[in-house]
């Protein structure tokens, strides 16, 4: 059994989902970390959750990132431990410097709440080991403020760095202006660090892990930390 922390800032949403989904769905421990707290110390995973922090206020995710528990996010990143942000929390890795380019407007200039479909790019980092490259996945979205943006010449750098994760995409898997429910650059629904272990979605996986809800696509990212973190651990004891 692992340990893992969901932050709570003022006006999160998403956080009891995500504590739901691992605790009782994933049997996992799981504990609330308000904003203010800096110890990551006792985690071995952490979940930057989605709503709306700090009511989106000046800009989505931008006042939640000086928060006191960030700089520890940073170095508990740093030290390699596996951080997911989900929506308001792909937006604050965003604007705290752990994941690079921005995230704007809905090229609609409305909120989308609809589910979408997802192919998995990069299957080795540590939420999708458990999933094959080129594999699509069925996972909600809700967001005003969801487009991701990047130069084109700094696009280029992430593609071949690996480090987009998931792309808009149709049933088939085929990448379509309609299937892009926000107009990001290059359909990107989800991107990582370098080093894999820091990824940050738009869709929102705690919403579709379990089959009541419409899809439990969502339970195999979860799933995939689970086990990465097993293999981290069973390496570390054969050491």
């Amino acid at each position: 059994m692992y340990k893992f922390g969901v932050i709570v800032f003022p006006g999160s949403n998403c956080d009891h989902d995500s504590y739901h989904v691992i605790k009782h769905v994933m049997g996992q421990d799981c504990e609330f970390v308000w904003h203010e707290d800096t110890n990551l110390g006792r985690f071995d995973c952490i979940i930057i959750p989605g709503g709306f922090s700090y009511g989106d206020y000046l800009r989505t995710g931008a006042i939640a990132s000086l928060s006191p528990i960030m700089e520890s996010v940073e170095k508990f990143a740093s030290r390699g431990g596996p951080v997911l942000g989900t929506c308001n929390g792909f937006q604050i890795l965003v604007e705290a410097g752990l994941l690079p380019g921005v995230l704007i407007r809905n090229s609609s200039l409305r909120f989308v709440c609809r589910w979408v479909n997802i192919r998995v790019e990069n299957n080795k980092t540590a939420f999708t080991g458990n999933l094959k490259q080129g594999e699509v996945l069925r996972i909600p979205v809700a967001h005003g403020e969801g487009s991701y943006y990047f130069s084109e010449d700094a696009l280029k750098a992430l593609e071949e760095n690996s480090q987009v994760v998931f792309r808009y995409c149709d049933g088939e898997g085929n990448m379509t202006s309609e299937s892009n429910p926000n107009g990001s650059i290059g359909n990107i629904a989800g991107i990582c660090s370098k080093a894999g272990n820091v990824l940050g979605m738009m869709p929102h996986p705690e919403r579709c892990s379990e089959s009541i809800l419409g899809g439990a696509d969502g339970k195999l990212i979860f799933e995939s930390v689970i086990s990465w973190l097993g293999f981290g651990k069973k390496t570390k004891s054969m050491a």
